[in-house]
């Protein structure tokens, strides 16, 4: 008989909540002379779409813009709407960058998603645009 434990799942949103409609650019005022940007925060969370168990991790965004910078707010609320979504780790990384490269157009931008260790694992999940 199977335990009611490795049975259970608690309930996921799927990535129709995630809300990339949220995000906010403003002009980049120094087209042509090259600043890069990074940006990190370690409060990302999204869940296991399997089990519904929080994943947290690292976000670390590297890109040079062109005519956009990415406006820091409408990031944190667009990251916050991950929250409770059941995503993979990797797809989760690639949603983000493929969200920020069609909002900000930039140069270059690079995602990295250092998530913390759970069950002994510890995965770093990076992605860039373009590709090399």
């Amino acid at each position: 008989m199977e335990s009611e434990t490795l049975t259970r799942r608690l309930d996921v949103q799927g990535y129709d909540v995630i809300d990339a409609a949220v995000l906010e650019t403003f002009p980049y005022e120094y087209s042509g002379r090259d600043v890069a940007v990074d940006i990190e925060t370690d409060e990302f969370t999204a869940v296991c779409p399997w089990s519904g168990l929080p994943d947290f991790g690292k976000i670390m965004i590297h890109y040079l813009p062109k005519a956009k910078i990415l406006e820091l707010r409408s990031l944190k609320y667009y990251l916050l709407s991950y929250r409770n979504v059941g995503i993979y780790q990797e797809h989760a990384t690639r949603r983000i960058l493929e969200d920020l490269v069609k909002v900000t157009e930039p140069q270059w931008m690079e995602v990295v998603l250092d998530y913390k260790v759970r069950g002994g694992i510890h995965t770093v999940c990076r992605t860039r645009w373009p590709h090399l």
